[in-house]
């Protein structure tokens, strides 16, 4: 049994080596969104109209970079081409090589190619673009590489909680990094935002090397009742090598839920990433530092809601008030269903301050979908997550893809009624997602998963239920 001392003084939070993980993950993805987000700050200010004052007091106006809104789909959507195509071979190699070393070296690679950034510009946009895909080509390993690294550390019955810690940091990248690469392109100039980004990236990887083990058994800091609660909640695993049904996987209705769940956030997420800049500036008239801060505060609302959303999720699962199905199918489906409600909203805002009122809503209360789809692949193939999860985010980059290039072809004047296109289509994607999710999504482990399942089958509900107990204790005991 464990001690009350080492599972439930929450507090303590670095005594739990699985949440000094988290905690680390979540770093990890702060700085995968500051890096990936930075130009979309840092093009407003490269190609925003500067004020040229010619010998003969005549007034011009120029740009450094003279790239129009087309061009500057392809240089924002650029980085999802290479990002795409590590998704499936990262899930792979993490089950092989480890999920804490690959996730650590696809940030610091993306980190390093970051304070490149201004050089490629300066060579030309053709450069700058294929240096954006070599970024992504690394940073797409580390989404399917944390599912690795949690089918190693996360307890059944706390993964969405830790799960959520971590993806938060995506949030919270966004919502620093926003308004910080603002201030630092007015004070500094646009290349700052690479130096300084890129630099902190690679601080965060030499604190991951040293502090993070691949897994519980090597942490020389774990405590024996830690080691003991994780390894049996999870059940021993057997050292051999995972067979993957591929024609079960691409077959499997649950997977493909969340596939277009995953697809289906993913496009409201991107197309604000990229274009709420833009859309503040043109259509709201903010000037740029406060295009930063106002871009930023739909993510600091989603950072503050994911959090909760996996507690409260994992609290529903504890308390046994719904069972694993029921609590993705409401948190996925209701945060859908909202998101498609805000989002139709700005489309029909007479107002900056209604716009930004429903953006908000509409971004923060998408933390309820990542408690969702985001965690189902540990649930119906715990073996195979990491990847589902490089399955899912390869469908789900496309998004970054299509969804900037798109916005340029729409959005070309500026006007409201063109902006309003752009926000009709990510409603209407909201809303498939919402009926093709509830429809089929599953929070059981799946027949095809569980021949290849490395707990013992007749071990598993043992272990789950005397998880549920100490889990129960732990809540009973964070209430205190």
């Amino acid at each position: 049994m464990l001690s009350n001392e080492d599972e439930t003084s929450s507090w303590k939070f670095w005594r739990k080596r699985r949440y000094v993980v988290a905690t680390m993950a979540f770093f990890g993805f702060f700085m995968i969104y500051a890096l990936r987000v930075n130009l979309s700050i840092a093009i407003v200010a490269m190609t925003e109209n500067k004020t040229l004052v010619l010998e003969n007091g005549t007034i011009s106006y120029t740009r450094e970079f003279d790239w129009d809104s087309t061009v500057q789909g392809y240089v924002l959507s650029s980085f999802f081409y290479g990002y795409i195509t590590t998704q499936l071979i990262g899930g792979w190699f993490a089950m092989r090589i480890g999920g804490k070393r690959l996730y650590g070296v696809g940030v610091a690679a993306t980190a390093v190619l970051t304070l490149a950034t201004p050089l490629a510009a300066n060579m030309g946009v053709t450069s700058l673009i294929l240096l954006r895909v070599l970024e992504g080509v690394f940073e797409g390993v580390t989404y399917p590489c944390i599912h690795a690294v949690w089918s190693q550390w996360a307890p059944p019955l706390e993964r969405s909680r830790l799960a959520t810690i971590a993806f938060t940091g995506s949030y919270a990248g966004t919502v620093v990094s926003m308004p910080a690469c603002a201030l630092l392109a007015k004070w500094f100039g646009w290349p700052s935002i690479f130096y300084v980004f890129g630099i902190v990236g690679i601080f965060w990887y030499s604190l991951w090397v040293v502090l993070i083990s691949e897994r519980p058994s090597e942490d020389p800091l774990i405590t024996d009742a830690e080691l003991r609660y994780i390894t049996e909640s999870l059940g021993e695993n057997a050292e051999k090598r995972i067979k993957y049904p591929w024609k079960s996987i691409f077959t499997s209705m649950p997977v493909w839920s969340i596939v277009i769940a995953h697809f289906s956030e993913n496009w409201g997420f991107y197309t604000l990433l990229t274009q709420l800049p833009k859309y503040l500036k043109d259509i709201l008239d903010f000037d740029l530092a406060k295009t930063g801060a106002m871009a930023a505060l739909p993510y600091l609302a989603m950072s503050i809601t994911l959090p909760l959303s996996g507690q409260l999720a994992d609290w529903l699962l504890v308390k046994g008030v719904f069972n694993v199905t029921q609590v993705r199918k409401m948190f996925n489906c209701g945060a859908f269903i909202s998101q498609t409600v805000f989002m139709m909203g700005t489309a029909y805002a007479t107002s900056a301050t209604v716009s930004m009122i429903c953006l908000i809503m509409a971004v923060g209360l998408g933390a309820f979908a990542w408690a969702g789809f985001s965690v189902n692949h540990l649930d119906i193939a715990p073996t195979h997550a990491s990847v589902l999860m490089g399955i899912g985010n390869s469908f789900a980059t496309l998004p970054g893809i299509v969804s900037p290039i798109l916005s340029g072809y729409i959005v070309t004047t500026p006007t409201k009624g063109e902006w309003q296109v752009v926000f009709y289509v990510t409603a209407a994607v909201y809303l498939f997602g919402c009926l093709f999710y509830w429809t089929f999504a599953s929070g059981e482990v799946q027949s095809w998963a569980k021949e290849s399942e490395t707990l013992q089958p007749s071990n598993r509900l043992e272990k789950i239920e005397q998880q549920r107990g100490i889990d129960n204790q732990t809540f009973q005991n964070d209430d205190m």
